[in-house]
C-alpha cells in the first residue's frame, strides 16, 4: 500500500453517530471501487475504513461510524479534528467491483458498510456497464438511513437500480422490516447468476453466507472483505 499525507476537506455528521470525512491527498489517490485504507494512527496502528467515493475523485471519503462506546473509531475523529490532517495508507481488499462483469450485481450493506457500497455504485455509473443493480441497506432504525433520499433519487434517474430499504425496528417506505440478507433471501429465489457484494459487522456477512449457500450462491461471485477473516 502507498502512503499519503491528506488535508482536512470537511468534517460533518449524517447522524449522532455517523461522521462524513472528506480529506484531500497529497497526491491522486489510485485504488478500485469498493477497496478500503487504513488510518495511520502510529506505526502498528492502522485502523481499516472502506472508501465511500468512486475512484474517479480526487478527495477520499470517509463514513465512520464513531461514538463514545467506540474509541478505536472515536479517535481517529478526535486526532482530524485536532490537526486538521491524517495519514492514511491506500488501498488494501480484494472485495472490489467487478467491473469487467456482466452479471447483475447485488450490493448488501449493514449500517456504515453502507461506504463500501457507495464506492461501488457510484464507480458504477460512471461506466458502460448496465447491467442490473439491487441495493439493499440494512440499518436499526429508519433515522440511520442517512443517504435514503440520494438513493430514491437515483433509482428513479437510472432504470437498471433498485433499492431497497431494510429497517430491523419500525418501517421505511418501499422498504422491508427485519435483517438485510433476510430481505434478499426472499426478494430471489435463486442467487445463481449474480455478483453480491457486501458490507457490514463480521456476525452479519457471515450468516449471510451461510444462508446464500442454500440459496444458490456461487461463492466465487461473493464478495466481502469480511471473508478473509472469517472462515
Amino acid at each position: 500500500m502507498k502512503s499519503y499525507s491528506c488535508k482536512l476537506v470537511e468534517l460533518s455528521q449524517f447522524t449522532d453517530f455517523v461522521y462524513k470525512l472528506v480529506l484531500k491527498p497529497d497526491q491522486r489517490a489510485e485504488f478500485l471501487a469498493g477497496q478500503y485504507l487504513t488510518v495511520v494512527m502510529g506505526e502498528k496502528d492502522k485502523r481499516p475504513f472502506s472508501i465511500a467515493n468512486s475512484p474517479t475523485s480526487d478527495v477520499i471519503e470517509l463514513h465512520i461510524g464513531a461514538s463514545e462506546h467506540n474509541p478505536y473509531a472515536m479517535e481517529v475523529i478526535e486526532k482530524v479534528k485536532a490537526t486538521g490532517e491524517l495519514t492514511v495508507e491506500i488501498a488494501a481488499g480484494k472485495a472490489f467491483y467487478r467491473e469487467e462483469s456482466k452479471r447483475p450485481a447485488i450490493l448488501i450493506a449493514g449500517g456504515t458498510g453502507f461506504s463500501y457500497v457507495k464506492s461501488i455504485l457510484d464507480y458504477s455509473l460512471t461506466t458502460a456497464n448496465k447491467q442490473p443493480i439491487f441495493i439493499y441497506w440494512g440499518v436499526k432504525q429508519p433515522e440511520h438511513l442517512y443517504a435514503h433520499q440520494a438513493l430514491v433519487e437515483l433509482a428513479k434517474q437510472h432504470s437498471h437500480l433498485t433499492y431497497i430499504p431494510v429497517v430491523e425496528e419500525g418501517s421505511v417506505e418501499g422498504g422491508k422490516t427485519g435483517l438485510v440478507h433476510k430481505a434478499v433471501l426472499s426478494d430471489f429465489v435463486s442467487l445463481e447468476g449474480y455478483d453480491v457484494y457486501i458490507a457490514g459487522r463480521f456476525e452479519m456477512s457471515g450468516a449471510a453466507r451461510e444462508d446464500f449457500r442454500a440459496q444458490g450462491i456461487e461463492e466465487a461471485h461473493l464478495y466481502g472483505d469480511a471473508f478473509e477473516f472469517i472462515k
